[in-house]
């Protein structure tokens, strides 16, 4: 490494071809530019394996969530939201971890590390025999959904062109939801027949409490598996490693992702970027009245992902469609109908982002659900039951699933400059799972406090509240590179 990074020189690269040219379009320098496309896709894809695992790990527990309460005798309610929310103290120190391991190690050599942990929790889980052995393997589950969770978006951020960042970012939700779509498709079909009627101590002595739940946990190790030896075939970050003061290796990665002119154009880009910040270690960057701005608006959306309520469809679906009427076996077919109709509205998300842009969509998923939430209380509060609290359910997770669920992710990847992003987004991340395990651990208390109406509308305010400040804090981001957007901070 030279001893001044920015000063580094790199081989010359030929221009005579004209301006740059966008990740995917044919470049002279190169040849087919195609290639270079499919070099991005692939290295996005296996990078977006880490959201698929991370939507897997996170939602299986809810359909095995009778089963293996059953199983351990677990019956009150702080024990049943220990059990639950559990993973969500390793996905805390995932998180942070992962800014630390992302700027010592590289952005690749995280993600090897979170995979190996995913393939690992997801044996241990299957294989636990007391309640210890389960809390244990899911917090370590916890810590690899907390490093994917932050290092996926960031390594997709980063080796992406400008004008596909936000589509490429939100694929990575996209594989997040077919993960949960996963994970509920595996329950539906590994669970056998549940008799309506049948009380804890049956399930305890059913297939499913004895057998089936562990297979919804292993079911996890194949797809770890295919993320930890694709892995060994992506580059490492060109930003990581021009940070590094490796150049000569950037340029390499990013001219064999859109050819030698974006190379060229992007590394002095990034020379401009980095020599700017040079004088500043990252712990002084991030007390810069610029990063401040950026971090309180990353925080507040993180939060506010969790705090809109979504989640707890997911990990309490039981409760929730029990409320609503729905028999355990009916409750596992519409865990798979609102999966369904997260990954139908992703794709709605990958299609607008360019276009609606991020702040227009954030604003759109905030006032909807706000409503949607009024609605659903006032269903329970009526006592409503059948296909229309199906109906306002999936209609929340079809909101969230196109705008707050992908457009946050989105935005926290790009708004933070390279010298501090992995801190940035490490702190981010780590807020989003302090508020997750918030909210899973106090449903079951709000529930029991205000009712399951009750706990909407409060949802609902919330809702509002993010509303009023994405309005006014939240900055557009569409089309610009990540260096451009430094600059609406400084405004």
């Amino acid at each position: 490494m030279s001893a001044n990074p920015i000063e580094h020189d790199v081989k010359p690269v030929d221009r005579s071809n004209g301006a740059g040219l966008p990740i995917g379009s044919t470049d002279p320098a190169v040849g087919d530019g195609a290639m270079n496309s499919i070099a991005l896709w692939f290295a996005c894809l296996v990078a977006t394996l880490g959201g698929f695992l991370f939507g897997y790990d996170w939602v299986v527990i809810g359909g095995a969530k009778p089963f293996y309460e059953a199983c351990f005798g677990i019956t009150q309610p702080s024990e049943q939201a220990w059990a639950m929310s559990s993973a969500l103290v390793g996905c805390l120190a995932g998180a942070l971890s992962a800014g630390v391991l992302s700027e010592r190690l590289g952005r690749k050599r995280a993600l090897l590390i979170s995979a190996a942990v995913f393939a690992a929790s997801a044996l241990g889980t299957g294989m636990a025999q007391s309640v210890t052995e389960f809390v244990m393997w899911r917090v370590a589950g916890g810590v690899a959904i907390g490093m994917a969770s932050a290092l996926s978006p960031i390594y997709i951020a980063e080796v992406a062109p400008a004008a596909r960042r936000g589509q490429l970012v939100c694929l990575n939700e996209l594989t997040i939801v077919l993960g949960i779509l996963g994970a509920q498709v595996v329950n539906w079909l590994i669970a056998g027949p549940i008799d309506p009627n049948a009380t804890p101590l049956d399930l305890k002595d059913s297939w499913n409490g004895l057998i089936g739940w562990r297979r919804m946990f292993e079911a996890g190790f194949v797809p770890a598996a295919v993320f930890l030896v694709g892995l060994l075939f992506i580059p490492e970050s060109p930003r990581w490693l021009a940070k590094r003061g490796e150049w000569q290796r950037a340029q390499d990665v990013l001219a064999s992702l859109g050819g030698v002119t974006y190379a060229q154009r992007l590394i002095v880009d990034l020379r401009k970027d980095l020599k700017a910040s040079a004088e500043n270690q990252p712990r002084a960057s991030l007390r810069e009245p610029r990063i401040k701005r950026a971090l309180l608006v990353g925080v507040v959306l993180a939060v506010l992902q969790q705090w809109c309520g979504i989640n707890v469809i997911f990990n309490y679906a039981q409760e929730v469609f029990s409320a609503a009427g729905y028999s355990l076996s009916s409750m596992l077919f519409n865990i798979v109908i609102t999966g369904i109709t997260m990954v139908v509205f992703t794709f709605v998300a990958i299609a607008t982002v360019e276009n609606l842009g991020r702040r227009w969509l954030m604003l759109l998923g905030c006032g909807s659900l706000a409503l949607l939430y009024v609605a659903l209380g006032f269903a329970y509060w009526t006592h409503q039951s059948g296909w229309p609290m199906l109906l306002l359910v999936v209609g929340a997770i079809a909101v969230f699933a196109m705008t707050l669920g992908p457009i946050t992710w989105v935005v926290l990847s790009e708004i933070f400059p390279t010298e501090v992003r992995g801190t940035s987004m490490a702190i981010c991340t780590a807020a989003l799972w302090s508020a997750c395990f918030v909210l899973t651990y106090t449903f079951p208390l709000l529930n029991a406090a205000i009712g399951t109406a009750g706990t909407f509308w409060f949802y609902a305010a919330i809702c509002i509240a993010g509303l009023v400040f994405v309005a006014r804090y939240l900055p557009e981001t569409k089309q610009r590179s990540l260096e451009e957007i430094q600059h609406l901070w400084r405004a």
